[in-house]
């Protein structure tokens, strides 16, 4: 059965998604990449940027099993890039290159129309300007049955959490205080919104916390 799924994303000690002060010096916020810190010696990460090391072990089995059974992914705009506003053209087309590591559609939440981006690897940008609720209908009808991960960032995450879509959420807790920023739960009532089930395992460089309703 499908899910919508939170995967490998990464929070600090104090809940914190990215850094305060974000801009395009600092996509993440300041020291919002040391979050990260965690994911980029896995072998899986490592493979992403055409490298054939890495380390094995805990956090790479966790990122290894993100990307199992995927149909389609839902991002905020600011997960997609650092353009604000309305869109001067057609150049940005995301982070990761020419071939982005998703190779299925991508559904990219935005105020501002698009047509969409089809890049090498399988991987086509499309851009919802009506809302979460359009851009879930449009990634289960092209998920075929396999699972939708939403991918951030945090406001993304907590909008899906608080319309109740969201069936599981790994979180990956990095073993650093931000202190500011945006944070992940403030102000929500998880246990109200169903989700009682808490599994905790160790990794190599961080604590992974998956969350279930029960």
């Amino acid at each position: 059965m499908s899910k919508v799924k939170v995967a490998c994303f990464s929070i600090s000690l104090d809940g914190f998604g990215a850094g305060a002060k974000q801009d395009l010096t600092n996509p993440l916020g300041l020291r919002g990449e040391e979050l990260h810190n965690w994911i980029f010696p896995t072998k899986v990460f490592r493979k992403m940027g055409g490298k054939n090391d890495g380390t094995e072990g805990t956090d790479n089995e966790f990122v290894e099993k993100s990307f199992e059974n995927m149909g389609a992914w839902i991002l905020g705009r600011n997960m997609f890039g650092p353009v604000r506003g309305a869109w001067p053209d057609d150049e940005w087309k995301g982070w990761w290159g020419e071939e982005p590591p998703y190779h299925v559609p991508v559904f990219v939440l935005t105020h501002h129309a698009r047509k969409p981006v089809t890049m090498k690897g399988g991987t086509t940008f499309y851009f919802i300007t009506d809302g979460i609720e359009s851009a879930l209908k449009e990634a289960k009808k092209v998920a075929n049955g396999k699972d939708i991960r939403i991918g951030g960032g945090v406001s993304t995450i907590r909008q899906y959490l608080q319309a109740g879509h969201i069936d599981e959420l790994h979180l990956a807790i990095s073993p650093v205080f931000l202190g500011s920023g945006e944070h992940l739960f403030s102000g929500m009532d998880m246990a109200a919104l169903g989700y009682n089930q808490v599994q905790k395992v160790a990794g190599e460089n961080a604590t992974h916390i998956i969350i279930k309703k029960g």
